[in-house]
């Protein structure tokens, strides 16, 4: 099988791991096996890499990518259940850790995955393969809670009138494909919101985080890496959206704070002290040329941390 992934801000994040030839690495989203690829080359025959994913076309290929190389253990798992996925002995001795969030490009680009508004395919965007699909939830939650769906995950700013529309339309027949879906979006929002860019865009976002528990995984997943991390260890997370991003930025600017206690205090009380500080203090931004080799680039964002 290929597994056909362009990584992002690739050098920068092999490079923001500092990486040593006998550690410890998790690639918690392997996908394709890019970034692990370059982390091996990294490593001594004394180093060891985890490749998690749960989709278990990523797995087929990395467990093929590196048959045969003991330093790899390839797990099918979500990052967020590292801690119990990985062996007991591997907790706070782990080097580096890498997450790249959202969807890959192989599971955007296989129409039959069902993330993709360009194609006609059954409505999935399961990223496990496994468990409630999209067309679950557009036909069988209410009208007010796909809205909120659409407002929270997606930003969407007709998420009513989307959601209304849907809850209409599935009384006919149940909504099943991609394109059936895009069709009742685009008819439920002004002229104007069409010419802005794909009309159901936020709403398949929406869906897939939803689909997925996307959120809720990062925040886990996170804690978990933390945990892993030997001191001065680094986690490297790519994001690609607002609402990622900032679940990233205010976890990380959150282990680096000390003291908590309120200002009015003489002395402190809480004990809380630092538990990791900022590589950079600005994310990291693909460039121009980036961009315009690879224009699903354009909205990322690379943040790392370094466990004290």
């Amino acid at each position: 099988m290929e597994f056909s992934h362009i990584p992002v801000l690739f050098q920068q994040t092999i490079n923001s791991l500092d990486i040593k030839s006998n550690g410890i690495y998790i690639d918690g989203t392997a996908g394709g096996g890019g970034h692990s690829s370059a982390i091996l080359n990294r490593l001594d025959q004394n180093g060891k890499l985890f490749c998690l994913d749960r989709d278990p076309d990523a797995i087929e290929v990395c467990t093929a990518r590196f048959s045969g190389d003991p330093r790899v253990t390839v797990i099918r798992t979500n990052y967020s259940d590292m801690e119990s996925a990985l062996p007991d002995d591997m907790k706070g001795k782990v080097s580096g850790i890498l997450l790249d969030i959202g969807v890959s490009s192989h599971q955007l680009d296989i129409p039959e995955r069902g993330f993709s508004y360009h194609n006609d395919a059954p409505l999935d965007m399961r990223m496990s393969q496994s468990g409630m699909t999209a067309a679950d939830v557009v036909n069988s939650y209410s009208w007010q809670a796909l809205a909120g769906i659409f407002t929270k995950y997606g930003e969407e700013r007709y998420s009513a009138p989307i959601a209304k529309a849907i809850c209409l339309q599935r009384e006919n027949e149940p909504i099943t494909t991609t394109l059936r879906l895009a069709e009742i979006i685009s008819s439920a929002v002004p002229a104007h919101a069409r010419r802005n860019g794909h009309p159901a865009r936020k709403v398949f976002q929406a869906l897939r985080i939803e689909v997925n528990g996307e959120l809720t995984e990062l925040e886990k997943g996170m804690d978990a890496a933390l945990e892993m991390l030997a001191p001065g260890g680094r986690l490297a997370v790519i994001t690609f959206h607002s609402l990622e991003d900032r679940i990233v930025k205010t976890k990380m600017a959150d282990w680096c704070k000390g003291c908590i206690c309120p200002p009015e205090f003489p002395v402190c009380t809480c004990g809380n002290k630092p538990k990791a500080r900022l590589a950079f203090k600005k994310p990291v931004e693909p460039s121009e040329q980036e961009i315009a080799d690879n224009p699903r680039s354009r909205s990322s964002k690379l943040r790392v941390s370094i466990k004290l």
